[in-house]
């Protein structure tokens, strides 16, 4: 085993500058690609329904990704009646788009990239794909506001046992 030397002026740092961090081998940096990089900046996704827990998500959401130079990924999960239904028109999906984009207009979002989403379906489980599609670091997401989410479960509920990455629920 080797001995370090004693530590000056009562420093009881080892090496690495950690209180009692012992080497064992030589020093290793990681080799990361370059931070423009798209595929080494994750993204940090955000679920948007037009609700005002879903507005104070995004903008959470927007808070994050810029402390953390990721890009943000806004998706946006319509809910529709049957299980198996037809996909929508080209117009109904431009028509939700669009709706999309003005109310994004009010969001704070400069400095940011931004990729929109739409997708039919369970919002669950719709979210929790893009999450892994896009390899997300965290997803954000507002709490439910209705009462009976309290008893019988909620999207944000949901999301919490099964993404695959962090789910940081907004009151």
């Amino acid at each position: 085993m080797r001995r370090w030397p004693r530590p000056v002026n009562g420093d009881r740092r080892g090496p690495g500058g950690r209180p009692g961090a012992r080497r064992s081998g030589p020093a290793r940096r990681a080799v990361t690609k370059e931070s423009g990089d798209p595929e080494s900046r994750h993204p940090v996704l955000a679920g948007y329904d037009g609700s005002k827990t879903s507005m104070r998500a995004l903008a959470y959401a927007a808070g994050m990704a810029r402390r953390l130079d990721r890009w943000l990924v806004v998706v946006h999960v319509s809910r529709l009646g049957a299980p198996a239904s037809a996909p929508l028109t080209v117009a109904a999906a431009e028509e939700r788009l669009c709706w999309l984009r003005t109310e994004l207009a009010g969001a704070d979002l400069t400095g940011l990239d931004v990729e929109i989403i739409e997708r039919n379906g369970d919002p669950a489980r719709e979210l929790c794909r893009v999450t892994a599609e896009r390899n997300a670091d965290a997803i954000v997401i507002g709490a439910s506001a209705r009462f009976v989410h309290r008893f019988a479960g909620s999207v944000s509920a949901w999301l919490a046992r099964h993404a695959s990455c962090p789910a940081v629920i907004v009151p």
